[in-house]
Protein backbone atom coordinates (compact mmCIF):
# COMPACT_ATOMS: atom_id res chain seq x y z
CA UNK A 1 0.00 0.00 0.00
CA UNK A 2 2.81 2.41 0.86
CA UNK A 3 4.04 2.29 -2.73
CA UNK A 4 0.76 3.76 -3.99
CA UNK A 5 0.00 6.53 -1.46
CA UNK A 6 1.92 9.39 -3.10
CA UNK A 7 0.55 8.53 -6.55
CA UNK A 8 -2.99 8.31 -5.17
CA UNK A 9 -2.62 11.66 -3.41
CA UNK A 10 -1.35 13.19 -6.65
CA UNK A 11 -4.78 12.52 -8.20
CA UNK A 12 -6.10 15.51 -6.23
CA UNK A 13 -6.01 18.76 -8.21
CA UNK A 14 -2.45 20.07 -7.98
CA UNK A 15 -3.60 23.69 -8.07
CA UNK A 16 -5.41 23.39 -4.74
CA UNK A 17 -3.81 23.54 -1.31
CA UNK A 18 -5.90 21.58 1.18
CA UNK A 19 -6.24 22.29 4.88
CA UNK A 20 -6.29 18.55 5.61
CA UNK A 21 -6.13 15.28 3.70
CA UNK A 22 -7.05 11.93 5.21
CA UNK A 23 -5.60 8.49 4.61
CA UNK A 24 -8.29 5.94 5.35
CA UNK A 25 -6.68 2.71 6.53
CA UNK A 26 -6.23 1.99 10.22
CA UNK A 27 -4.06 -1.12 9.97
CA UNK A 28 -2.12 0.36 7.05
CA UNK A 29 -1.24 3.37 9.18
CA UNK A 30 -0.03 1.16 12.01
CA UNK A 31 2.07 -0.93 9.63
CA UNK A 32 3.50 1.91 7.51
CA UNK A 33 3.79 4.47 10.30
CA UNK A 34 2.09 7.79 10.98
CA UNK A 35 5.04 9.94 9.88
CA UNK A 36 5.59 7.94 6.70
CA UNK A 37 1.89 8.26 5.77
CA UNK A 38 2.17 12.02 6.27
CA UNK A 39 5.35 12.21 4.18
CA UNK A 40 3.85 10.19 1.32
CA UNK A 41 0.56 12.12 1.23
CA UNK A 42 2.37 15.46 1.31
CA UNK A 43 4.69 14.28 -1.46
CA UNK A 44 1.63 13.65 -3.65
CA UNK A 45 -0.48 16.72 -2.90
CA UNK A 46 -0.42 20.14 -1.30
CA UNK A 47 -1.87 19.97 2.20
CA UNK A 48 -1.22 21.65 5.52
CA UNK A 49 -2.01 18.55 7.55
CA UNK A 50 -2.57 14.83 7.13
CA UNK A 51 -4.71 12.60 9.28
CA UNK A 52 -5.39 8.90 9.42
CA UNK A 53 -7.37 6.76 11.87
CA UNK A 54 -4.49 6.16 14.31
CA UNK A 55 -3.65 9.83 15.01
CA UNK A 56 -7.35 10.64 14.82
CA UNK A 57 -8.11 8.03 17.49
CA UNK A 58 -5.35 9.34 19.76
CA UNK A 59 -6.69 12.91 19.32
CA UNK A 60 -10.28 11.79 19.96
CA UNK A 61 -9.27 9.91 23.11
CA UNK A 62 -7.41 12.97 24.35
CA UNK A 63 -10.41 15.19 23.52
CA UNK A 64 -12.79 12.91 25.42
CA UNK A 65 -10.36 12.14 28.26
CA UNK A 66 -10.22 8.42 27.44
CA UNK A 67 -7.17 6.58 28.77
CA UNK A 68 -8.32 2.94 28.66
CA UNK A 69 -10.41 1.68 25.78
CA UNK A 70 -11.76 -1.65 24.68
CA UNK A 71 -10.44 -2.49 21.22
CA UNK A 72 -12.58 -4.51 18.79
CA UNK A 73 -10.75 -5.51 15.64
CA UNK A 74 -11.60 -7.45 12.51
CA UNK A 75 -7.88 -8.16 11.91
CA UNK A 76 -5.72 -11.14 12.63
CA UNK A 77 -3.81 -10.99 15.92
CA UNK A 78 -0.49 -9.81 14.41
CA UNK A 79 -2.03 -6.75 12.79
CA UNK A 80 -4.01 -5.98 15.93
CA UNK A 81 -0.98 -6.37 18.19
CA UNK A 82 0.99 -3.84 16.15
CA UNK A 83 -1.87 -1.33 16.20
CA UNK A 84 -2.39 -1.78 19.94
CA UNK A 85 1.33 -1.15 20.50
CA UNK A 86 1.14 2.08 18.48
CA UNK A 87 -1.78 3.19 20.67
CA UNK A 88 0.10 2.22 23.85
CA UNK A 89 3.09 4.25 22.66
CA UNK A 90 0.71 7.22 22.35
CA UNK A 91 -0.77 6.90 25.84
CA UNK A 92 -3.92 4.91 25.03
CA UNK A 93 -4.21 1.57 26.82
CA UNK A 94 -6.28 -1.26 25.33
CA UNK A 95 -6.79 -3.69 28.24
CA UNK A 96 -9.89 -5.29 26.70
CA UNK A 97 -9.31 -6.76 23.27
CA UNK A 98 -11.46 -8.74 20.88
CA UNK A 99 -11.04 -9.76 17.28
CA UNK A 100 -12.97 -11.38 14.47
CA UNK A 101 -9.61 -12.80 13.29
CA UNK A 102 -10.27 -11.97 9.63
CA UNK A 103 -7.21 -12.16 7.36
CA UNK A 104 -9.00 -11.11 4.16
CA UNK A 105 -9.84 -7.42 3.83
CA UNK A 106 -12.70 -8.16 1.42
CA UNK A 107 -14.51 -10.12 4.13
CA UNK A 108 -14.34 -7.38 6.77
CA UNK A 109 -17.15 -5.40 5.14
CA UNK A 110 -19.34 -8.52 5.39
CA UNK A 111 -19.17 -8.69 9.18
CA UNK A 112 -22.73 -7.97 10.23
CA UNK A 113 -23.79 -5.12 12.43
CA UNK A 114 -25.41 -7.62 14.78
CA UNK A 115 -22.07 -9.43 15.15
CA UNK A 116 -20.27 -6.16 15.89
CA UNK A 117 -22.92 -5.16 18.45
CA UNK A 118 -22.73 -8.54 20.16
CA UNK A 119 -18.92 -8.59 20.21
CA UNK A 120 -18.67 -5.00 21.48
CA UNK A 121 -21.17 -5.65 24.25
CA UNK A 122 -19.37 -8.82 25.36
CA UNK A 123 -15.99 -7.10 25.20
CA UNK A 124 -16.85 -4.27 27.59
CA UNK A 125 -18.79 -6.47 30.00
CA UNK A 126 -16.82 -6.58 33.26
CA UNK A 127 -14.05 -4.44 31.72
CA UNK A 128 -12.80 -1.30 33.38
CA UNK A 129 -12.58 0.89 30.28
CA UNK A 130 -13.57 4.47 29.42
CA UNK A 131 -14.83 3.70 25.90
CA UNK A 132 -14.59 1.32 22.98
CA UNK A 133 -12.93 1.55 19.57
CA UNK A 134 -14.27 -0.33 16.55
CA UNK A 135 -11.21 -0.58 14.34
CA UNK A 136 -11.05 -0.64 10.51
CA UNK A 137 -12.46 1.74 7.92
CA UNK A 138 -14.05 -1.25 6.15
CA UNK A 139 -16.02 -2.29 9.25
CA UNK A 140 -19.57 -0.99 8.91
CA UNK A 141 -20.14 0.92 12.14
CA UNK A 142 -21.87 4.25 11.46
CA UNK A 143 -25.37 3.00 12.31
CA UNK A 144 -24.06 1.18 15.41
CA UNK A 145 -22.41 4.05 17.26
CA UNK A 146 -25.45 5.68 18.84
CA UNK A 147 -27.22 2.40 19.80
CA UNK A 148 -23.99 1.06 21.30
CA UNK A 149 -23.37 4.28 23.24
CA UNK A 150 -26.88 4.08 24.66
CA UNK A 151 -26.52 0.39 25.56
CA UNK A 152 -22.98 0.60 26.96
CA UNK A 153 -23.16 4.11 28.47
CA UNK A 154 -19.73 5.04 27.16
CA UNK A 155 -18.18 6.68 24.10
CA UNK A 156 -18.04 4.44 21.04
CA UNK A 157 -15.44 5.39 18.47
CA UNK A 158 -14.77 3.92 15.05
CA UNK A 159 -12.03 4.42 12.48
CA UNK A 160 -14.28 6.40 10.14
CA UNK A 161 -15.87 8.44 12.92
CA UNK A 162 -12.56 9.57 14.42
CA UNK A 163 -11.07 10.28 10.99
CA UNK A 164 -14.02 12.48 9.95
CA UNK A 165 -13.95 14.29 13.31
CA UNK A 166 -10.19 14.84 13.14
CA UNK A 167 -10.31 16.16 9.58
CA UNK A 168 -13.00 18.64 10.65
CA UNK A 169 -10.79 19.74 13.54
CA UNK A 170 -7.72 20.08 11.33
CA UNK A 171 -9.65 22.01 8.69
CA UNK A 172 -10.26 24.73 11.26
CA UNK A 173 -14.02 24.32 11.08
CA UNK A 174 -15.11 21.62 13.55
CA UNK A 175 -18.75 22.74 13.32
CA UNK A 176 -18.80 22.00 9.56
CA UNK A 177 -19.44 18.35 10.22
CA UNK A 178 -21.92 16.67 12.49
CA UNK A 179 -22.22 13.02 13.16
CA UNK A 180 -23.36 10.37 15.56
CA UNK A 181 -22.20 9.88 19.08
CA UNK A 182 -20.52 11.68 21.91
CA UNK A 183 -17.43 12.63 19.94
CA UNK A 184 -19.33 14.97 17.64
CA UNK A 185 -21.60 16.15 20.44
CA UNK A 186 -18.55 17.23 22.43
CA UNK A 187 -17.07 19.14 19.48
CA UNK A 188 -19.76 21.80 19.42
Amino acid sequence: MAGHIAASASLFPQTISFDAVGYGCTSGTAQIGVSEIERLVKFGTQTKTVSQPVSALVAACEHLGLKRIAFLSPYIEGVSANLRQVLQDNGVETPAFGTFGEAEELKVVRISGASVMEAATALVRDSKVDGIFLSCTNLRTLDLIMPLEAALDMPVLSSNLVLAWHLAQLSGNPEALSGPGRLFASAS
